[in-house]
């Protein structure tokens, strides 16, 4: 398979060819001869399917792992050796909250990772007595306990900023983080070591 070299941020809309859609219809058409094929499709097309711009060529790439991070587009991509090796959209940090452009790198890697910060105020039992809370400023009411947020696939850049498995509403919505959808944290998880640079760009 070729790749797609470097050549900026805004690859957004590219990826597909001309021909996706009347195969997508071809799926329906033919049944399930027609999803054993999409089965055997990239999956660069097959994100299509999941109706997301998530697309993943790093298993069968060599070359050092980097990450840009495209605020504008609300999308990341991985690149091998500078070659495109994957992508997926983001949702970044909501106006107060902005992610911070810049250069970093992965400096903290948990997979079961939860917010030290953000979470719900849980009973005994386990009922949300208060939910989506900042423990900075919203009082525990008596006889609940903190339940961070859960940020599995974490991967650190700058203070409590990182990538993980998070909601996507198709717009930035964090408090910060670099929220993907489940299937593809787990890949940049996999795929980026410990210092692993990221950039974030506008």
């Amino acid at each position: 398979m070729s790749t797609i070299l470097l050549t900026g941020c805004s690859m957004q809309g590219g990826y597909y060819g001309g021909g996706v859609a009347g195969y997508g219809q071809n799926v329906f058409r033919y049944g399930q001869q027609g999803v054993n094929a999409a089965r055997r499709l990239p999956n660069r097309v097959m994100g299509v399917f999941r109706g997301d711009d998530s697309f993943w060529y790093a298993d069968g790439m060599y070359g050092r792992p980097s990450i840009q991070i495209c605020l504008g587009e609300q999308m990341v991509y991985l690149y091998k050796g500078g070659q495109l090796a994957g992508g997926s959209p983001i949702s970044s940090g909501s106006e107060g909250y902005d992610t911070r452009p810049g250069r970093y790198s992965v400096i903290q890697k948990d997979i079961d990772h939860k917010s030290s910060i953000y979470g719900d105020y849980e009973d005994m039992y386990g009922n949300v007595i208060m939910t989506n809370i900042d423990n900075r400023k919203d009082p525990r009411p008596v006889g609940t306990r903190f339940e961070g947020a859960k940020m599995y696939y974490f991967m650190r850049i700058y203070g409590g900023v990182g990538m993980h498995q998070g909601y996507l509403p198709g717009y930035p919505a964090s408090h910060g983080c670099i929220r993907l959808p489940g299937h593809m944290a787990e890949k940049f998880y996999h795929a980026c070591p410990m210092g692993t640079p990221v950039t974030v760009v506008r």
